[in-house]
């Protein structure tokens, strides 16, 4: 009896100790999908802005973060930072950054502190202006979540949301062009990235020519080079070629060496 009593309290609290938080979390492909950029939300400021006017006919970099993280959102906002800064674009004059607050519990003074911080470390980005940081209501928040397919999860024993580190890219018109995943993106991803969102109003021609060299793998969120592409394609029509002569080979010789037989 001891034993059952036992067993039961194992099995009662064995879902407490399977829960997890980040198996909610993930990213959907939802490339192309127009996102709600006239939802209203306040930012560091203070004042109450849209996505659309943020944008303000630029490709916008998003990135969803706790404002009052402990974790990850500092290390993510930093590592997109460097990204930005080994590449050509900038804030303000090619695109707009924005830390997107997925915590409707904060407000515009924990999206100023986050964005101070920042500023501090990344000087020479702050003075380009186009940076931001927003907080808003749970259902606008949820609706611009849900758009880009970007599921987060809230944990009541840390009292904190559960969620992935990436960077959406999204075209001037509100659209979700590329997630970027992880913690730091490449500049090269990044740029690609940018390129394409800004559907040829920024950039150069080289960045055109860069395109067409490399193309984005919505699963791993990069961009890889063509030409190792076609040489995996290439190399896996080879094999597929050479077992198919290997096996007609065979047929024929156990053919010739049946009628030999005869």
């Amino acid at each position: 009896m001891k034993m059952l009593a036992l067993l039961l309290l194992l099995i009662a609290a064995s879902p407490a100790w399977a829960y997890d938080p980040f198996a909610e979390t993930g990213i959907d492909n939802r490339s192309g999908t127009q996102i709600p950029d006239d939802a209203p939300f306040v930012d560091q400021a203070g004042r109450t802005v849209t996505l659309a006017e943020l944008g303000a006919g630029k490709p916008l970099i998003l990135i969803p973060v706790l404002h009052d993280c402990p974790n990850i959102c500092g290390v993510t906002l930093e590592g997109v930072a460097q990204a930005i800064k080994a590449q050509g674009f900038r804030p303000g004059r090619d695109f707009t950054l924005v830390a997107f607050g997925i915590d409707p519990r904060e407000n515009r003074q924990a999206a100023a502190r986050s964005l101070a911080e920042w500023s501090k470390a990344f000087p020479e980005l702050a003075a380009t202006g186009g940076v931001y940081g927003l907080t808003g209501s749970e259902a606008d928040i949820h609706a611009v979540t849900e758009a880009l397919g970007y599921r987060y999860s809230f944990n009541p024993d840390v009292n904190q949301y559960a969620h992935l580190a990436a960077t959406a890219v999204l075209t001037a018109d509100g659209k979700l062009s590329r997630w970027l995943y992880g913690l730091a993106p490449s500049p090269t991803d990044l740029r690609l990235a940018l390129t394409e969102a800004g559907q040829g109003k920024i950039g150069d021609w080289t960045d055109a020519v860069r395109l067409l060299c490399y193309h984005y793998d919505p699963v791993t969120g990069r961009y890889g080079t063509l030409i190792w592409s076609m040489l995996r394609i290439g190399g896996s029509g080879m094999v597929v070629a050479l077992a198919g002569f290997i096996g007609i080979a065979v047929l024929r010789e156990r053919r010739r060496q049946t009628d030999g037989g005869q």
